[in-house]
């Protein structure tokens, strides 16, 4: 279990890093609603391939499918919410008090230590069904993620 917090924060991690990045380069609030949906759409998709990339790196078995959907639609969930936080943040940015940007800040942050408790218990179940060699692959994956190597998928 001490292995999977550094995994778990580290898969939210970086969909949280992707959406601050979409969130940084985002369309102000005047832009045209093509342009969001576009980058949402775009956000969509690089969640999707996270989320099929680590299904290959995980080498989740038709056995684990229903749990492994568990934790692809918490990834899913996870990202949403943590973007309506960044979304909720940047409308606030060009007129926000000092005060008003800490909390919204502090709202964020709580949003994705939420996802990450909420990730946690998602893959802790898939995770404790696994065979001993694929728990080991995870904490490979998950490690080498943490410390910004590939693993590759075969």
């Amino acid at each position: 279990m001490k292995k999977i917090v550094p995994v778990l924060v580290a898969s939210l991690f970086v969909g949280g890093a992707y959406a601050q990045s979409v969130a940084l380069n985002s369309a102000s609030p005047t832009a045209p609603s093509h342009t969001v949906m576009k980058q949402d759409a775009s956000h969509s998709v690089e969640v999707e391939k996270h989320i099929k990339d680590l299904h290959a790196k995980l080498r989740i078995t038709p056995a684990e499918e229903s749990q492994w959907d568990k934790v692809a639609q918490t990834m899913r969930d996870n990202a949403m919410e943590l973007d309506s936080a960044i979304s909720k943040r940047d409308s606030l940015a060009s007129h926000a008090t000092a005060i008003e940007d800490l909390n919204s800040y502090g709202d964020m942050v709580q949003t994705h230590a939420d996802s990450i408790k909420k990730l946690s218990t998602a893959f802790s179940e898939l995770y404790d069904a696994m065979p001993d060699n694929q728990k080991k692959l995870a904490d490979e994956v998950f490690t080498q993620r943490t410390q910004g190597k590939k693993v590759a998928s075969k």
